[in-house]
């Protein structure tokens, strides 16, 4: 590989890398326009392992923020980053899979303030990601839910 080749490469990994870090940010400030445009004109999402609904990226938005509209505080750590750049029509590095591990605590409104999560839970991520004219997109978002644990340390399912 060429210094050049190197060089791309490293430049994709991180703005592959901030494209994931933008999905946790919109999905954290309730940015709902932000986040459909992550996603290519076709991008899909699924959160079926979590109790939601899989669909068009606009109508996940729309589902995402009615459903975690109750959470006033949410973080989405998004960890363990595994970036795998793939062939399209014969051009390296036009399509990206990226798998990640999440940790989200979220907490209920809470007129009294901060308090301790009233939801906690952790899984893997499947991002399949496009290089487009205006910088790479998440085509395919798949969360897979692993746990889940309630206020007062109570387990949950997905």
């Amino acid at each position: 590989m060429t210094q050049r080749a190197e060089f791309a490469t490293v430049r994709d990994r991180l703005a592959v890398e901030d494209l994931v870090t933008a999905y946790a940010v919109a999905l954290d400030d309730g940015d709902w326009a932000a986040y459909h445009r992550l996603f290519t004109a076709d991008g899909r999402a699924d959160y079926r392992s979590a109790g939601g609904i899989e669909g068009d990226a606009g109508r996940v938005a729309a589902w995402l923020a009615e459903s975690l509209a109750r959470f006033t505080t949410r973080q989405h750590l998004i960890v363990n980053r595994q970036v795998r750049f793939g062939v399209l029509e014969h051009d390296t590095g036009d399509t990206a899979r990226v798998r990640a591990d999440y940790l989200t605590p979220m907490s209920l409104a809470d007129a009294t303030g901060p308090a301790a999560p009233d939801l906690v839970c952790g899984g893997r991520y499947d991002f399949g990601l496009l290089r487009t004219p205006d910088g790479w997109r998440l085509r395919e978002v798949v969360a897979h839910e692993k746990w889940r644990r309630l206020s007062g340390g109570r387990p949950g399912t997905p």
